[in-house]
């Protein structure tokens, strides 16, 4: 499923057209991630929480030539799922 799909099935419940219903769904990822590049957590209650990690700087190897590197430090978005979503997946 894709940004245009979940749209569509939006529109279909809700009575919306299919513009207004991509609008919602950019809106609610533009605000998502404008959250998380705050660093704050995001808790959908019933879905999961969408959490910024650190990643620290650290050294590396280039595979090709076995040179070491330097890999910099970052920032990354890991999603945990809600008990209802995994209960949903494990069946």
């Amino acid at each position: 499923m894709n940004n245009s799909d979940l749209a569509d099935a939006l529109a279909g419940e809700h009575d919306l057209t299919k513009a207004d219903a991509r609008k919602l769904v950019d809106a609610v990822f533009v605000q998502i991630a404008g959250a998380a590049a705050k660093g704050e957590e995001i808790s959908l209650n019933g879905f999961g929480k969408f959490k910024v990690k650190d990643s620290p700087a650290r050294e590396g190897r280039n595979p090709s030539t076995g040179a070491t590197i330097q890999i910099a430090a970052s920032k990354k978005l890991t999603f945990t799922p809600a008990k209802a979503v995994k209960d949903q997946l494990n069946g």
